[in-house]
């Protein structure tokens, strides 16, 4: 198992999801407005937050906690998933963020770090992400990170590729 190094950035800390999370996963992952564009419905016990972190632990990949600076609280998720270490030309890249959060630029704070993780530890050529047509800010999010979108996948999701060489850090 690899571990990932804990990331500060002006407003969050980003840290490896671990169990002692599991009681910030499920309030974060209760709201069906942060689950409402994933594969996930809004989770209902710590059974299930210990599930989620537990996926993430096993899983191919990272999946930091973001933890704002100023009240130390869990306000999202973002990560790797679908990575194979032994051949790590690419992976897939997921988010999350709490609603009372949105639109301060945050998220883009923390995956512009969490980008520069995937090149500089992971090794990646490329990066993927696949967004459902209604999810307009995170289409968004990805054409500020210089994500480019590729084509509509036939299960109605967008399919988005960024590599190495296309990342400007903004």
């Amino acid at each position: 198992m690899i571990h990932f190094p804990k990331i500060e950035t002006e407003r969050l800390v980003l840290r490896e999801l671990n169990l002692a999370d599991s009681e910030a996963v499920l309030i974060h992952f209760a709201n069906p407005e942060v689950t409402r564009f994933m594969d996930i419905e809004p989770c209902r016990s710590i059974k299930e937050a210990e599930e989620i972190i537990q996926f993430h632990m096993d899983d191919s990949g990272c999946r930091y906690g973001l933890f704002d600076k100023t009240n130390g609280g869990l306000i999202g998720t973002a990560g790797f998933h679908c990575w194979a270490p032994e051949s790590p030309s690419s992976a897939e890249i997921g988010f999350d963020l709490s609603p009372s959060y949105w639109g301060q630029g945050l998220m883009q704070e923390a995956l512009n770090e969490v980008i520069k993780l995937g090149w500089h530890v992971m090794n990646l050529e490329y990066i993927e992400a696949t967004v459902e047509p209604e999810n307009v800010r995170s289409q968004h999010l990805l054409h500020k990170l210089h994500f480019l979108k590729s084509v509509e996948l036939k299960d109605n999701l967008f399919y988005y590729t960024l590599k190495k060489e296309d990342f400007i850090c903004d």
